[in-house]
This record gives structure tokens, C-alpha cells and sequence, in this order.
């Protein structure tokens, strides 16, 4: 199981070591390993969360995650998007900045650092819709009891979790710009940045969560439409194809995945150039790390761990709540890596911990009342 789960992963890292060691020797070896770490440090939430979304989907999809899904991580996100922001805020051809990433190390690091701020708002207010969205809903099992159910009686009111973003979003802003002002106004446009960028990771998240909600409203009553039309091709001989029997709700929730993924990664891409500042290690160690991601999501399905661990979906959400600020703490202050990192650690571990002891009460309560069982099992 673990071997047919992360054999491609195994694999990739194999290449993507030696093509490190052929292209800069041992040194390029150790930062590519050190990325690849620091990739899978930093997006365990990431998996978890995706697992909870990923569940919903047939294998179908599920392979689609591992194969396309993972080309647009890798090449998208820790490739092709690092590039972008290079010729996108130095006004650069495509051409021009890959160029510019090879031949100028230097200069490149500086433009991506110049546009991080666009960066952050964005990637944070994405980040911070999911967690806002989760705390605010009403749910059955609770972790923190304690702070869940009054945030659940609080999340009844219509657009909260919108209101409370954008009070964030223009403290975050204002902030910035009072940093800007206090060395001289140099860099005042860039508050006006990252409340355009952050208000376009805003709509974003409204779009693509919204489609992706309206149609796993409606994933129900279309799984069993297509199990009816299935069996009936079955019976004439004619089995349905793969494509068909994913549906449109599979089709926007995995949309949901990869920008969902595309923000969890921008915390990668940034926290790379601590590192290193060539766009080829950078590549091959942050591209290792988001295939363990991938095979950790799939695994965690397979497993059944969402069930057996009801937690740490908590936990993780909590973990993305955190990266959501400290992305956009982030745009006047500098936050270490490994910092951001262990936040995220820290609160899944909790959340496992406390899995385990719901389980062993549970276990030790068997044959009591159900209900007054799970209720008691709330921390």
C-alpha cells in the first residue's frame, strides 16, 4: 500500500536528487534535499485538508489529482509562477525572465522579494476565507469546544466571515503603507497592492469555493444518477467512461484543489529564496516535496486516517489559519521559515493527540449512550 501510494514520489526524488548532484554536485544535493523537506513541512496541512476534499471524489479523480494535478503544482506553482511574478512586476517577457533567472540569480530574488507583498495578500486571503469559513460553520464533532460553539453561533450571521477578512485585509494594507511612509513613501503604491491583491484572493476563493459548493450540494443526487446509468450501460454492453462517471462536481472540486494548493505553496516558493536563490534547485526540491504531498493526500484517504482521526482536520484548519496571518504578518515583517513550519506541526499534532485520546475514551466507554459519549469526547 505504501509502496503503490508513493512509489512515483520515491522515484522522484531519486531523479530529482541525482540531477541536483549532476547540475552542482553535493552542495546542490543538500539544498535540494533541505527544500524538499521544507516543502513537506510546510504543506502537511495542506494534505490533510485536501484529503478531506478528496474523499468526495471518485478514483477517477483521484488519480487526475496525482497525474495532472501534480504537473500543475509542480511546473505551475514551484516552476512556472516564480517566473511569472519576475515578469509580471518587472514588466519582463516571458523569455526575458527565465533569462533573467539563470543568468542573474540576484536580481531575481530581488524583483520576487519586491513583489511578495502582492504575493502575501493574495495567498493569505485565500487562506484565510478557508479557515473563517470552517470556524464559523456548525458541526457535530468539535475540537475546542470551548471556542467552536460560540464562533458557530456567531458564524449565523450572513457574511461574517467576508467582514471580518476584509477588516484584516485593510489593517494589513494600512499597515504596509504606514511602514512605507516611515522610510521615506518609497514603496506607498504598494499599499494599494495588496489591497487590490488581496481583494482578488478574495473573489477567488468566492468563485471557485462557490462553484465547487454548488455542485457537491448536488453530488449526491448526481453519483447516484450516474450508478443507474452505469449499471444500465452495463447491462447493454457498453460500460460508461471514466470522464463521465466523474461529473461536474468532481471536475470544480478538483479546480478547488489546485487553487487551494496554489496558495499553500506560496509560502513555499517565498520561504525557497531563504535558501537558495537558483530557480533550477529550486524547482527540483520544491517539486519532491509537493509529490510526498500528493501521495500523503491519497494515502490519507485510502487509510481512512480523516475517520479514524476526526481531529485533525481541526487541526489542520487551525494550521491554515496561522499560515494565513503569518502570510500577511509577512508583508512589513520577516517571519523564519522554520517558524511557519512548526506552527503547522504543532497545531496537527495537537489535533492527532487528541484523536487518539477521544478514541481510547471512546473505546473504554463502549456500550454507554452514543450521544452523551461524543459529546463528552469535545476538548
Amino acid at each position: 500500500m505504501v509502496l503503490k501510494t508513493f512509489g512515483w514520489s520515491f522515484a522522484v526524488t531519486a531523479l530529482g536528487l541525482v540531477a541536483a548532484f549532476l547540475f552542482g554536485g553535493w552542495t546542490a544535493f543538500g539544498i535540494v534535499a533541505i527544500l524538499s523537506v521544507l516543502e513537506i513541512s510546510l504543506s502537511f496541512d495542506n494534505a490533510v485538508v485536501n484529503a478531506g476534499i478528496l474523499k468526495k471524489m471518485n478514483a477517477f479523480w483521484q488519480k487526475i489529482f496525482l497525474t495532472v494535478g501534480i504537473l500543475i503544482a509542480v511546473f505551475g506553482m514551484r516552476l512556472v509562477f516564480p517566473v511569472v511574478i519576475v515578469a509580471v512586476s518587472a514588466q519582463l517577457g516571458p523569455i526575458e525572465a527565465v533569462d533573467l533567472a539563470l543568468s542573474d540569480k540576484d536580481r531575481y530574488q530581488e524583483l520576487v522579494t519586491d513583489a511578495h507583498p502582492a504575493i502575501a495578500a493574495f495567498g493569505g486571503m485565500f487562506l484565510l476565507m478557508i479557515f473563517l469559513d470552517f470556524i464559523f460553520e456548525e458541526r457535530e464533532i468539535k475540537w475546542l469546544a470551548w471556542l467552536e460553539r460560540p464562533l458557530a453561533k456567531l458564524g449565523k450571521i450572513d457574511m461574517l466571515s467576508v467582514c471580518i477578512a476584509l477588516i484584516i485585509l485593510l489593517i494589513s494594507a494600512v499597515t504596509f503603507a504606514t511602514q512605507a511612509h516611515q522610510h521615506g513613501g518609497a514603496h506607498v503604491d504598494k499599499a494599494s497592492t495588496v489591497l487590490l491583491s488581496g481583494i482578488a484572493g478574495l473573489i477567488t476563493y468566492m468563485i471557485v469555493g462557490g462553484l465547487s459548493g454548488f455542485f457537491e450540494d448536488k453530488l449526491e443526487e448526481e453519483e447516484e444518477r450516474e450508478h443507474e446509468e452505469e449499471e444500465k450501460a452495463e447491462r447493454e454492453g457498453k460500460p460508461r467512461s471514466a470522464i463521465a462517471l466523474a461529473g461536474k462536481a468532481a471536475f470544480f472540486m478538483f479546480l478547488y484543489l489546485e487553487v487551494l494548493d496554489a496558495s499553500f505553496s506560496f509560502d513555499g516558493v517565498i520561504g525557497a529564496f531563504a535558501i537558495t536563490n537558483d530557480i533550477v534547485l529550486m524547482a527540483l526540491g520544491l517539486g519532491i516535496g509537493a509529490m510526498y504531498v500528493r501521495s500523503l493526500t491519497v494515502y490519507l484517504v485510502r487509510q481512512g486516517t480523516l475517520d479514524d482521526y476526526v481531529y485533525l482536520e481541526h487541526g489542520a484548519h487551525y494550521a491554515i489559519g496561522a499560515l494565513a496571518m503569518i502570510l500577511l504578518v509577512t508583508i512589513r515583517y520577516e517571519i523564519n521559515e522554520i517558524v511557519t513550519g512548526l506552527i503547522g506541526v504543532v497545531l496537527i499534532g495537537a489535533s492527532f493527540w487528541s484523536s487518539v485520546r477521544r478514541n481510547k475514551r471512546l473505546a473504554a466507554a463502549e456500550g454507554e449512550d452514543p450521544v452523551k459519549t461524543e459529546v463528552s469526547s469535545g476538548v
